[in-house]
């Protein structure tokens, strides 16, 4: 994708006059009088999920416990249905994805089903820049095994802090690594990594792989099946719009299908013989297997208005949206910002294929400051520490004149000075 851009409100004007997605933004609520650049970490509402979360409340008040099974679609097997649904979305076989329970808890069981630590092999590789949760989870898992999480976590060190570098995960890969759990995209830095590279040579090794894709999915199209990845997980309410807590998503290989989940629970049982009761477990021969507890109804609802929206829309053209977005974004930094006496920089990778979907856009000095103040004025950013501002435009409801306001909001607040009148202290929630 080769682009060209030009600095002017008229051009920004004229790339939404071209856009073919411009017309699902009346299908979100957008908050008025913002411009919302923070779909990395909590999506906005649709009209389409807000629809199927209501017909759920509809059919709870009109048939009661007859929902289960006369539910549409019966709410039995709804987390099965969406995950057939999204399975689409990241390159899956329709029976690898089902929709279940939060992100961390998948991450738990998956761990505890992969992890089989043996003389030979009993370590898990990680990296240092991936979300804190998916460190406590690893090290919670190596404790249970009775294995210091000290001497057996390999963490891949970053070489700037920011980004990370294939061949040194590659090169941590060594005889005792059992398991390796990465990021698909770094969540501060927005560095998309080669996944299919990292999990070819991680099989060559011998090594089970798995991927938290939570700041991927729905911004970037992947291929699970056709990479021969192990495993992966990821929270649907991010770039999916299904709501604060929503239900998270896991994906297995069909080649691990018949194996034992480490955390058996009823629901993950044989859908056809679930409710005979059996004391014996016998895991569902699908991804299902590895649910724990019941779906978690007016949680999961959501995402299925949400889902008819990406797949109307096809995630190849939500990512190529994306790519220009964030191309945008980073031409008028680069022409605008990047100099005296503004001093932004960009921490995110050029390079299309290592990018994911928003922009890490640096101040050494002032980031807090200066993401307080473009709350004052409206635009609702992503703050994480030290010096990062994220910046998301999605495709599916960002216009590239918002883009080109937030651009002339970061220099004014510059050139008045306005992150003066803010404290140097973050808020609770960044």
């Amino acid at each position: 994708m080769s682009l060209e851009f030009e600095i002017s409100e008229s051009f920004a004007k004229e790339l939404d006059g071209s856009d073919t997605l411009a017309r699902f933004r009346q299908r979100f609520y957008i908050p008025a009088g913002k411009i919302y650049m923070d779909g990395n970490s909590l999506g906005l509402l649709s009209k389409d999920a807000e629809a199927s979360l209501l017909r759920v409340l509809d059919e709870f008040k009109q048939l009661g416990i007859d929902g289960w099974m006369e539910g549409s679609p019966p709410w039995y097997t709804l987390a099965e249905e969406l995950g057939r649904k999204q399975a689409s979305l990241v390159g899956a076989r329709p029976d690898e994805v089902v929709v279940h329970s939060s992100n961390t808890v998948n991450l738990h069981n998956l761990v505890s089903t992969f992890f089989e630590p043996g003389s030979g092999r009993n370590k898990i590789l990680i990296d240092e820049l991936n979300f804190p949760s998916d460190k406590y989870a690893v090290d919670s898992q190596l404790s249970l095994h009775g294995l210091d999480p000290e001497r057996h976590r390999v963490m891949v060190k970053s070489r700037d802090g920011m980004t990370l570098q294939e061949e040194d995960i590659v090169d941590a890969m060594d005889d005792d690594v059992a398991l390796a759990l990465l990021p698909s995209v770094l969540y501060r830095s927005g560095q998309l990594l080669d996944i299919e590279y990292l999990t070819g040579e991680a099989h060559k090794r011998g090594i089970i792989i798995g991927f938290d894709c939570c700041h991927s999915v729905g911004a970037v199209p992947h291929s699970f099946a056709d990479w021969d990845v192990d495993f992966a997980f990821w929270c649907n309410y991010k770039y999916m719009n299904s709501g604060p807590g929503g239900t998270a998503s896991l994906y297995v290989n069909r080649k691990h299908f018949g194996r034992v989940p480490g955390l058996c629970g009823w629901w993950g049982y044989n859908k056809d013989k679930q409710f005979n009761m059996d004391l014996d477990f016998e895991p569902a021969g699908t991804a299902g297997a590895w649910q724990i507890g019941t779906v978690h109804l007016f949680s999961t609802a959501p995402l299925e208005g949400s889902l008819d929206i990406f797949l109307e829309a096809g995630i190849q053209n939500i990512r190529e949206k994306s790519l220009k977005q964030t191309e945008y974004l980073m031409y008028l930094i680069d022409g605008l910002l990047s100099g005296e006496p503004y001093n932004y920089s960009i921490g995110t990778p050029r390079e299309q294929k290592r990018r994911g979907g928003h922009v890490a856009l640096q101040h050494d000095t002032e980031a807090i400051r200066i993401n307080a103040a473009l709350k004052k004025r409206g635009v609702i950013p992503d703050f994480r520490f030290p010096n990062v501002i994220r910046l998301a435009p999605i495709a599916l409801y960002t216009s590239y004149h918002e883009i080109w306001q937030v651009v002339m909001h970061l220099r004014e607040i510059i050139e008045l000075k306005e992150y003066e009148r803010f404290p140097k202290t973050r808020g609770t929630v960044a």
